[in-house]
């Protein structure tokens, strides 16, 4: 590792953890059938509409959002999204730091899936 990626730190592991997906592709990959599907929006948003088979784990949830995600494989892939892709972008990262691989975020969110 360099000295200057020791300092600020490798920008390229999160950018090759996290990828941003399109409603086609993330719809194709979370069809294909046992993923780790999660809805980053409060419960009330949640309750209003979800994408099928999603897990809600509320994002501004700041004291239990880390222990929401405990019971998860952090090798197998998640996929997350939120209402506009903020929130989702938000957690995304903290889930890198908390040892998961690979990350796949709705671009849009679930406005860009309606």
């Amino acid at each position: 590792m360099s000295f200057i990626n020791s300092l600020f730190g490798d920008k390229t592991s999160s950018a090759d953890a996290i990828k941003i997906l399109d409603a086609t592709t993330f719809k194709d990959a979370i069809a294909a059938g046992d993923v780790q599907l999660v809805d980053v929006r409060t419960k009330l948003e949640f309750n209003a509409g979800h994408i099928e088979n999603a897990v809600n784990i509320d994002f501004f949830d700041r004291a239990n959002f880390n222990e929401n995600f405990a019971g998860f494989n952090r090798e197998k892939p998640v996929y997350l999204y939120c209402r506009s892709g903020l929130r989702s972008q938000r957690a995304a990262k903290k889930l890198l730091k908390i040892g998961f691989k690979k990350i796949y975020d709705l671009k849009g969110g679930y406005k860009a899936w309606k």
